[in-house]
Formats: C-alpha cells, sequence, structure tokens
C-alpha cells in the first residue's frame, strides 16, 4: 500500500549536514517505491513543524534527523502527542539511548562489559586530577563522535574548557585498545558486525562522513565466538533500552592479547545514518536488503505503532 510519508530532516544540532544527507538517499527510495514523499525541514519553530504536519496529514513519518532534539526524545513526544506514527525507538528508548552514562549504566548491569569509566566535570579532568591517560573524553549527549577526543598520553593535547561548546560535564572512560565494531540491530534481530579501519587516528566525524577515510570490513573478520557474542550484546542492548526500528550499536574489541579478545560496549544509535557511506545499509546489504528495500521497511515498521 503506497502512503504519505512525511520525512523529518535537518534539524538544529551539531548532525543537522548528516541528517540532510540522509534524507536525501530516504527520499529517493521513498518515490521510487512510489510512495508520496514529503520533506519536512526541521528548524527551532516548532509551532510551523506542527503546521506542516496538520496540513500534510502524513500517514507516516520517517525521523531522519540526528542528534539532539531530533534523535534523545524530543521530537519522539510531539509526535505522541499528535498520535502521528513514526520510525525508529520512542520517546523513552530514545532517550535512554542517547545518554551515554545511562545507556552504559543499564548494560553494565545486565553484563554487557563497558570500558571503566565515570561522569567529571572538563576542568577536573584538565587538571589531571580525574583519570591517567589513555582515556576518551566524551559529550553525554552527542552523536556522530562529535567533542570526541582520545587523549592516549601526557603529550595528548586536552580541550579547552573555555572553548567546550559542550556541556562541563562530561563522560570519561579508559582508552580500549583495538578494533573498532558495529552491529545492525531491526527490530530485535542482528543483522550483523562490521569492522571499521579508520586511517586516522580513531572512527571520528571526518572519517565517518569523507569518503576514503575508513575501510569497511563486513562482516567483521574476528574470532567466531566474539562475533556471535557481539551480535548477541547488540541485541540485548536494544532490548534493555527500549529501542524499536532500526539501531546501531557500538563497541570496541580488544585482541592485542590474542584472540578471542575482549568485548566493550560503548554505546547505541537510536536513529543511525542512512548516508552513502553510513553503516546500517551496508550491513544489511550483506544479508540481500537494499537501501530502498530498508526504507520500505521502516516504512512498514513504524506504520505499526500508531
Amino acid at each position: 500500500m503506497k502512503k504519505r510519508v512525511a520525512v523529518l530532516m535537518g534539524g538544529f544540532s551539531g548532525e543537522r549536514d548528516v541528517s540532510l544527507s540522509s534524507a536525501q538517499g530516504v527520499l529517493k527510495a521513498l518515490q521510487e517505491l512510489g510512495h508520496e514523499a514529503i520533506p519536512i525541514d526541521v528548524t527551532r519553530d516548532m509551532e510551523k513543524l506542527v503546521q506542516n504536519l496538520q496540513v500534510h496529514k502524513p500517514d507516516v513519518v520517517l525521523n531522519i534527523l540526528h542528534g539532539r532534539w531530533g534523535e534523545d526524545g524530543c521530537i519522539q513526544g510531539l509526535l505522541e502527542m499528535m498520535d502521528i506514527p513514526y520510525s525508529h525507538s520512542g520517546v523513552l528508548g530514545s532517550s535512554l539511548s542517547m545518554n551515554k552514562v545511562v545507556a552504559r549504566k543499564m548494560c553494565q548491569i545486565n553484563d554487557i562489559r563497558v570500558p571503566e569509566g565515570q561522569v567529571a566535570k572538563l576542568t577536573d579532568i584538565c587538571a589531571g586530577t580525574v583519570m591517567k591517560p589513555p582515556f576518551v573524553i566524551k559529550p553525554i549527549g552527542e552523536g556522530s563522535s562529535l567533542g570526541v577526543y582520545i587523549v592516549l598520553d601526557e603529550k595528548t593535547p586536552l580541550p579547552s574548557p573555555h572553548d567546550w561548546p559542550f556541556e562541563d560535564e562530561v563522560l570519561i572512560e579508559r582508552y580500549i585498545p583495538g578494533r573498532e565494531i558495529q552491529v545492525a540491530v531491526l527490530s530485535g534481530i542482528a543483522f550483523g558486525a562490521i569492522e571499521i579501519c579508520p586511517k586516522g587516528t580513531f572512527y571520528d566525524y571526518e572519517a565517518k562522513y569523507t569518503d576514503g577515510k575508513a575501510v569497511h570490513l563486513m562482516p567483521a573478520p574476528i574470532h567466531p565466538e566474539a562475533y556471535t557474542q557481539v551480535l548477541e550484546w547488540a541485541v540485548k542492548a536494544h532490548d534493555i533500552l527500549g529501542c524499536r526500528g532500526v539501531t546501531r550499536s557500538d563497541f570496541r574489541y580488544d585482541d592485542t592479547q590474542g584472540e578471542p579478545g575482549k568485548l566493550y560496549y560503548l554505546e547505541t544509535n537510536p536513529q543511525p545514518g542512512l548516508t552513502p557511506l553510513s553503516l546500517v545499509p551496508e550491513i544489511v546489504a550483506h544479508q540481500g536488503m537494499s537501501y530502498a528495500q530498508l526504507v520500505q521497511w521502516m516504512v512498514e515498521d513504524a506504520s505499526c505503532r500508531r
């Protein structure tokens, strides 16, 4: 059945450009599938957004926003109040997943290994009173590796608290050596794990969205026991956090002492990217699902959730 599909895109987070890139692919796929695609560029003007949705009366919304306000439960709450079915996780699953501190704590108490870590003020970290290198600094509620700093030794430059654009309280975690493994989950089913080999220091914003900055290995060439475990943990995290639809969970795999190595959970992305370089489309393609089929699946999945 062909549907009127509103695509929420853009937004006003630090991931606006990523959202616009994801949305271009989604809009093209919707048109190819024969749906009526309605692009809506979301700004801080919520009254305008409500009016757009009331005028167009979509059968379903594909929420292709990334980052704060679009991925953390805020827009989801608005769509709930308007009684419009929408893609991806609901209010609670979105807010829990986007808070890295809460997500890692919930996974840890459910026997998913996480790196040693704590919440601390950036000023205290820079003063050297929290943790000795190597460690990783992360904003608590951002995506796409925005604001992530890897501090390998005492010579590594630290971010300036005066120029820091995020909250002063951050997550600091022990740096885990090894490999970057990411898993796509669709409605509680793991579709596969991929290894990312960035050509720079780590899989940062530039490596994620610039062609040629990282090598993708699908399926991840890790020990079979570790591969099975990472799929199980990704599904478990998806369920623990109350997610639905499509998610992507990120892990570090420390094989520096030999195989099988140790897996460490990092985070769950409740609205993973759908850009030309994004990982979920690549993972599901390995299982025979095309980009258009993925978008169709999202439309059908969202339609069931009024």
